[in-house]
């Protein structure tokens, strides 16, 4: 029974053969039989009398085991040192005292070591002969610069280093392993100190299956197991049940405790000889083991193991502040990168920036082999990722099942049987949802942890024939092979998910701050285009009124100024003759402008009358009423190819043909003027990019007259810009252009001009090919 009260052995297996089929059950804290390097008295609590004895003390003392039972320990000692003993034996507890002493009543007065405790009602009493060793004296020195090392160690691996360098240097044992367990229970070893000619075991991993259950229950609670010789015979106790209980004692505390025959097996199937395995534990949970091997049988003193054990307890003490230095390590370097990440988004006017055009910092934020970032449709991705495809694939499955703002796991392939395809790349996932609706994600990506772990040994157990029969036996050979880990990465760690959710929340307020920014704009520029939807209309009112009602007063006075002219002529004199005919040319002149005023603010207060429009009919009616102008101007106008029909005003396109046709005729000085009309080839860029084709028809109306500058491409539409004086190129207002475009985009289009001075100019215009 553990800690928690469950039990993980079957007593009823006491005296069969146990075996790979039953091992994993074995009752190995009641054995009933201790290793002979020693021998064992235990004595009821009270009376102080021995009720079993370890059958070997016939060959170390000359006295059957069954001759002492019933005995007190007067037998062995003289009054004196059993007064001191008897001292030692009130104060016992589970853990264990040891004293020196000699047996005074055996013959040639032998020296031993007495280790003692007390445990499931009995005194234990386990003699180890005090024998000729190579252990020297214990070089403090260096054992206090050892525990300094460890006190200094920066990261795990690093104490597990100066841990077994001390073990191996305090034991002579020719291994000395730390050896830690995993979530699964299997094991690997993370640090080494081993004789030079030895194979390394470091990096080896072990199957959970190596130590039962009951084995891990019994390292809780006993720090240190020792066996001198694997070779040894295991010697029972005399009698082998407890009288009182009529079971065999618990001997969980016992230090000649025998081990399981399995763990014998295993050993002598490695070649070793002697081994020492130390407990090392974290918050009440065994978290690894170091194990010591010999491959000779080799004794190392009680006082030196204690020192061992006195390591690993300290190992112990010391592990949780060394694994919590190595978690603020990570997530220390982990802030930095984070705090790295949020400055560029902050930094840059938009944080979709910073993530497409910093990938590499998005990635080492979390150790991890590649990232990826889809938004608004746009994906891009950095290091190990799968293909386009395969990530594609990914993203629906993630916007399908994913159904939070995180999604992580350490095995996608358990998700998702098409995780199989993308293991060597996306075993591992963490993912953060960047906007439900659209399915933005930004996704870290974990390989196959390892394609191959390397394990010590086949993890199966082995079938042999022994005696003509088949039994289980552990495995034979120690030799590294392979074998694979199928789609499992790197777990993501708790430290590791918090980060990627502060990175979505960071994400998140600056979304929510830009909409809030954009919602600000877009009122303001709600207002801004109500306003000035107003001006336009109580503009164009105004400059209708205006025109209109301006036109009467000053046709008056033209007409006043002609009668002068007609009447008084011949009394005036010159300079009066002058002054009269220039009022009459400056009256028709503000009566053109006032007509091209009124003619630009019905544009933009009638609204179209939108019909199916044949094109050509219209140039058509153009050319006949312009025919007289086009002939008195020698001027040649071709259509390249038939025009298409559009929904559009007929009215409107009437005045765009003849004001750019009017237009192709002053302003060109050529001896031969031509003006060719016709469709713009596809993909033609206007003002805001490609014209699509399947939206629009492009016309365009080309001259060879005196050109325009690229300076004034914009200004020529502007209301009553002239680009030259009024006396050339036959006058003008300067508002045909402007009236054009007008009614150009009034209809859903654009126009802009192509042409640089002295080689022509060429205008496009666009119109819809459907009406909205």
């Amino acid at each position: 029974m553990d800690r928690t009260g469950v039990i993980y052995t079957d007593e009823t297996l006491l005296g069969a053969e146990i075996n790979l089929t039953n091992c994993d059950r074995e009752p190995i804290h009641i054995p009933g039989l201790i290793q002979p390097y020693g021998f064992l008295l235990c004595l009821h609590e009270q009376t102080r009398r021995v009720v079993q004895a370890s059958a070997n003390t016939q060959d170390l003392l000359g006295i059957t085991a069954e001759s002492l039972i019933g005995q007190g320990l007067d037998c062995l000692f003289d009054q004196a040192r059993l007064a001191d003993i008897e001292i030692q034996l009130t104060m016992l507890t589970e853990g264990h005292r040891l004293v020196g002493v000699r047996l005074d009543k055996i013959p040639a007065q032998p020296f031993y070591k007495l280790i003692m405790h007390r445990f499931d009602a009995l005194l234990w009493l386990e003699f180890e002969p005090v024998a000729e060793t190579t252990d020297g004296p214990l070089n403090l020195p260096s054992l206090n610069d050892a525990l300094g090392q460890m006190l200094a160690a920066a990261s795990v691996v690093e104490f597990c280093e100066y841990a077994v360098q001390q073990v191996r240097e305090i034991t002579g044992f020719d291994r000395v392993m730390a050896y830690r367990f995993a979530e699964d229970e299997s094991g690997e070893v993370v640090a080494e100190a081993r004789r030079s000619d030895l194979e390394p075991f470091l990096g080896l991993h072990y199957p959970a299956t190596d130590i039962p259950k009951q084995a891990r229950a019994m390292y809780l609670k006993n720090w240190l197991r020792f066996i001198p010789d694997v070779e040894y015979v295991p010697v029972p106790l005399v009698p082998v049940r407890n009288p009182a209980s009529q079971r065999p004692p618990d001997m969980t505390y016992s230090v000649l405790r025998s081990v399981s025959p399995i763990h014998v097996e295993y050993l002598k199937n490695m070649g070793v000889g002697a081994t020492m395995t130390i407990s090392l534990i974290r918050d009440g949970q065994l978290w690894g083991l170091l194990v010591c091997h010999h491959y000779a049988p080799r004794l190392v003193s009680y006082e030196l193991r204690d020192l061992c054990q006195f390591i690993g307890k300290t190992f112990s003490a010391l592990l949780k502040s060394k694994e919590q230095a190595d978690d603020f390590a990570y997530q220390l370097r982990l802030r930095e990168h984070q705090a790295r990440l949020f400055g560029l988004m902050a930094e840059l006017p938009d944080f979709r920036q910073a993530l497409y055009d910093h990938l590499p910092v998005v990635k080492d934020v979390f150790d991890c082999g590649g990232v990826l970032v889809s938004f608004d449709g746009q994906l891009a991705t950095y290091g190990s990722t799968p293909d386009t495809t395969q990530i594609r694939e990914l993203l629906a499955w993630l916007s399908t099942h994913a159904t939070g703002e995180l999604f992580h796991t350490s095995s996608y392939a358990r998700h998702n049987p098409a995780g199989v395809a993308i293991r060597a790349t996306a075993s591992g996932i963490l993912a953060i949802r960047l906007d439900r609706a659209a399915g933005d994600f930004i996704v870290w990506l974990r390989p196959e942890v390892l394609q191959t772990v390397t394990w010590a040994g086949q993890q199966q157990k082995a079938e042999v024939m022994k005696d003509g029969q088949l039994h289980l036996s552990p495995r034979h050979s120690f030799a590294a092979w392979s074998e694979s880990v199928e789609n499992m990465a790197e777990a993501w760690k708790p430290i590791e998910i918090e980060a990627a959710q502060e990175i979505r929340l960071r994400i998140a307020d600056i979304r929510l701050k830009l909409f809030n920014e954009i919602q600000a704009r877009a009122l303001q520029l709600s207002r801004l285009n109500a306003e000035l939807e107003r001006s336009n209309d109580e503009l164009d009112s105004f400059a209708y009124v205006a025109s209109h009602d301006l036109k009467e007063p000053l046709r008056g006075i033209h007409n006043y100024s002609v009668f002068l002219l007609e009447d008084y002529a011949d009394k005036l004199d010159a300079d009066g003759v002058d002054k009269l005919q220039t009022l009459v040319r400056l009256s028709q002149r503000m009566e053109s402008l006032i007509e091209s005023l009124l003619q630009l603010s019905r544009v933009g207060r009638l609204e179209p009358d939108v019909q199916q429009v044949d094109l050509n009919r219209i140039l058509a009616e153009v050319m006949e009423i312009l025919q007289p102008r086009l002939e008195q101007t020698g001027t040649l106008v071709t259509v390249a190819q038939p025009l298409p029909t559009v929904p559009a005003d007929p009215v409107r396109l009437r005045e765009v043909f003849n004001n750019l046709l009017t237009n192709a005729m002053r302003y060109n000085d050529s001896a031969v003027k031509t003006v060719e009309i016709g469709v713009a080839p596809a993909g033609t860029t206007g003002p805001r990019g490609s014209m699509n084709p399947a939206a629009f028809h492009v016309l365009f109306v080309r001259d060879n007259g005196i050109g325009i500058d690229s300076r004034h491409h914009e200004s020529i539409f502007k209301i009553f810009k002239r680009l030259h004086s009024q006396d050339k190129y036959g006058g003008g207002t300067g508002a045909g252009l402007a009236i054009v475009k007008k009614m150009i985009e009034k209809s859903g289009g654009q126009l802009w001009v192509e042409s640089q001075p002295a080689q022509g100019a060429t205008f496009f215009f666009s119109l819809p090919k459907y009406t909205a």
